[in-house]
């Protein structure tokens, strides 16, 4: 009479043990973050070579709108409800999260060894003892240009300041195209593609940029000012109207082939790829003459961290050493070309302009932009304020002095190695 029940609940517990089995063999993780363009890259490319390899361990990629990330995640980590692995922002807002014991200390991994303090630099401690986010990728700056353009008019891609406004003017007497596509309306690209991909070369990379938050140069020192006086020149050749032109019209001015010239982030690469219907080349920021060593802005972009409250810290560690490793470098940077590799180990680009941006790494010394570690933490905000001073100077409406002189004053009125 009571054996029914009776087998029907060694079934059950039966049943429960090769349940519970399976979840303690199978762990899942998930992974945070504001790129939702790429989803199917992970899904389709990155997770399933990682699982291949890591039996056990399951992966989803579940990420959240860009303009709304840092405050969603936020939430969610203070709620307890974030996923294991947390896709860092450069700088300031990775690091308060660091800060405030969010994230975890990842120094100890092996695959950190992988990467220069440069690569590191936007997800370490200001003392840079603590790095607490894997290095995915950088951005890098130059200018990309019309290569059927430039083939009917006969030129070269310049390699110096003197030989890039031969250029321009060249392409201005023919009248065919505008020289180049940018505007000033949207302030940013100003300081991004004009003032911060050509100041390099000035204030020679990490050298000026360190020397900046020690406070031993200045913003009105001469290879501060240089690269607006520079910038300054690019007025006659951006065509009518460039101050109400917006960043999307100077993108569709050189993909409609309007343009010779576009001062460029190498995010541009996949998009321009799908719409431009010539062919593209890319040259890096002219040097100021000839001879000069040559500098890239090689900006860190995105990383990867670990929720410090994450219930798998082995198996997330493991998926982090594997983003460290070469194996992601090449799947990741060939997935989505423009987006370049952190890692010492040289990936093999298949996409031949984004080849073309990652090859000056050899020849140029690699630094990121001046304005994002540390500087940017008071009020006025330098990134900001670097905006407005780099349309203006383009515009005609601010002197390259004193553009300089107003960026140095607001820097020194809240950050005390500025006031010596």
């Amino acid at each position: 009479m009571h054996s029914r029940p009776l087998r029907i609940a060694l079934l059950t517990s039966t049943l429960l043990a090769s349940a519970f089995a399976a979840h303690a063999e199978d762990v899942t993780l998930t992974i945070e973050s504001w790129r939702n363009d790429d989803l199917s890259i992970w899904q389709d490319k990155l997770i399933p070579a990682f699982e291949a390899s890591h039996p056990g361990i399951k992966v989803v990629f579940a990420p959240s709108a860009p303009t709304e990330y840092n405050a969603v995640l936020n939430s969610k980590l203070d709620a307890g409800s974030a996923g294991d692995l947390i896709t860092c922002r450069p700088f300031d807002a990775s690091l308060e999260l660091y800060n405030k014991g969010k994230l975890t200390d990842l120094s100890g991994l092996a695959s950190m060894a992988n990467f220069s303090d440069v690569a590191k630099s936007a997800w370490s401690t200001d003392d840079g003892k603590a790095t607490f986010c894997v290095p995915m990728a950088s951005v890098i700056h130059g200018f990309i240009y019309n290569k059927d353009a430039f083939d009917a008019l006969g030129l070269t891609p310049p390699t110096t300041e003197e030989e890039f406004f031969a250029v321009l003017d060249k392409i201005k007497a023919d009248g065919t195209y505008i020289p180049m596509a940018m505007g000033t309306n949207d302030q940013w690209e100003a300081a991004t593609m004009g003032y911060q991909n050509i100041g390099p070369n000035y204030w020679k990379g990490e050298e000026g940029r360190l020397a900046l938050i020690k406070g031993e140069q200045k913003l009105t020192d001469p290879q501060w000012v240089a690269p607006f006086t520079e910038i300054a020149k690019w007025k006659p050749y951006l065509g009518d109207g460039f101050e109400a032109q917006t960043y999307p019209d100077s993108q569709n001015l050189f993909t409609l082939g309007r343009a010779a010239i576009y001062p460029a982030g190498s995010w541009e690469i996949s998009g321009f790829n799908a719409q431009a219907q010539f062919k593209m080349g890319a040259f890096p920021p002219p040097v100021p003459k000839a001879g000069d060593e040559c500098y890239i802005s090689d900006h860190t972009d995105i990383a990867m961290g670990m929720n410090a409250a994450s219930p798998h810290a082995d198996q997330a560690k493991a998926f982090l050493e594997w983003v460290g490793s070469p194996e992601f470098a090449t799947l990741y940077a060939n997935a989505l070309p423009g987006f370049f590799s952190l890692n010492n180990t040289p990936v093999k680009m298949e996409d031949p302009l984004a080849q073309e941006f990652v090859s000056w790494r050899e020849k140029c010394k690699s630094t990121i932009r001046s304005t994002y570690q540390i500087l940017s933490r008071g009020t006025p905000n330098l990134e900001n304020e670097t905006w407005t001073a780099s349309a203006n100077v383009i515009k005609g409406t601010e002197t390259p002095e004193a553009a300089a002189a107003k960026l140095q004053e607001g820097l020194a009125a809240w950050y005390a190695p500025q006031q010596k």
